[in-house]
């Protein structure tokens, strides 16, 4: 992929952002279907900060003023979440208040951005389980003893919190819960599973659940995508040699487990594969975790990840990309959200839309960091 193509494309990003804008308005997306059109959650809903992520991202690559004014008070409408009772919020909180509360502050110095990011960066560290060394995941009654794959993308809030107020505490927690996933979801050939289930009393570990993969020894494309993710922004905060040896095998076993078109399926060992749905957003997050990898590894080793994370955004703009449907509000077509659930298949996702857009955004130079 050579640069003109790249700068191509966010251009292109640049435009259908600036569309949606306009079409989404005040919604706060997840899942768009054959129509084309976003739907509208509650603000407790994990998904709401990818859209206003999408208008401070394409802010700060661009400088329009556009995007900023149509951002500006999603933190504060985030925050009234908390007022809430029961609280919905979870452990996806990361998700939601780094790409409003926490870039805002880091773009602007907003204080309100820092006072709510580590307000929610609070939430996070509250929901640890010390015995079992993770952070719970839903708040459902059975999910008590779980923790999900998908909460590595949400520890940076933690690491985010420990670097602006100089506390090290909210890095143990991120830390300890990183190297319990080390230890218990992470197999040998790199492969992840969702779900792990502990003894929320004992912390003692019970077993994987398959969740939204298709069993506990499966392989969740998108699992995979976040911990391949995950795993290279613990390794580029803190440092540590074994995130990065994770991530390096989660990666190879991602990339080598891809089809032809370098766009995953929804789960990597589904039994008939040819005839399951793929999932574009599992390959957005991994391309873009894949570009963060690329930074972390020599010099020698860095055309592995990039070129991967290149072919993939490649099949993604030129097979699966809405750029000839102006009138789509989404920008990636054949998302999966949870095929076990038979819940939103072959539709677009907000979070796929995001990580699409930060990907090329981080090919075009992009040098900030969120996630």
């Amino acid at each position: 992929m050579d640069q003109a193509y790249k700068e191509k494309i966010l251009l292109r990003l640049t435009d259908k952002v600036e569309a949606m804008i306009g079409k989404i308005g005040d919604k706060s997306p997840h899942v768009a279907r054959e129509d084309g059109v976003y739907d509208d959650m509650r603000h407790s809903w994990w998904t709401s900060g990818f859209w206003p992520g999408m208008l401070w991202l394409m802010y700060d690559v661009t400088g329009k003023e556009t995007f900023k004014d149509a951002v500006w008070d999603w933190d504060a409408k985030l925050e009234q979440c908390f007022s809430e009772h029961p609280v919905a919020l979870h452990h996806d909180v990361g998700f939601q208040f780094l790409p409003t509360a926490v870039i805002k502050h880091e773009l602007t110095g907003d204080k309100e951005g820092l006072r709510i990011g580590l307000k929610a960066a609070n939430y996070l560290a509250g929901r640890f389980n010390i015995e079992g060394s993770f952070i719970r995941a839903w708040n459902t009654e059975n999910a008590v003893g779980w923790a999900i794959v998908d909460c590595l993308m949400n520890i940076p809030l933690l690491f985010w919190a420990s670097r602006v107020t100089g506390d090290p505490r909210y890095k143990h927690i991120a830390v300890r819960h990183a190297d319990t996933f080390l230890k218990h979801a992470i197999r040998e050939d790199g492969s992840v599973c969702h779900i792990l289930s502990f003894d929320p009393e004992t912390g003692v570990f019970i077993e994987p659940i398959g969740g939204q993969g298709l069993s506990g020894d499966s392989a969740w494309s998108r699992g995979n995508a976040w911990a391949l993710h995950g795993l290279s922004i613990a390794c580029r905060c803190t440092g540590e040699d074994r995130y990065l040896q994770a991530a390096k095998r989660v990666a190879h076993y991602f990339v080598a487990a891809l089809p032809e078109d370098h766009v995953p399926y929804w789960d990597f060992r589904a039994d008939a594969i040819d005839g399951e749905p793929r999932d574009t957003s599992a390959g957005a997050i991994a391309a873009s975790g894949l570009l963060e990898l690329a930074e972390l590894v020599p010099a020698v080793e860095r055309r592995i990840y990039a070129g991967a994370a290149e072919r993939i955004l490649f099949s993604l703009s030129e097979n699966y990309a809405t750029w000839a449907k102006p009138e789509h509000e989404a920008i990636l077509l054949e998302g999966t959200g949870n095929k076990p659930a038979d819940q939103n298949i072959n539709v677009s996702l907000i979070y796929g839309d995001y990580y699409f857009a930060e990907a090329f955004a981080k090919l075009n130079g992009w040098n900030h960091r969120i996630f």
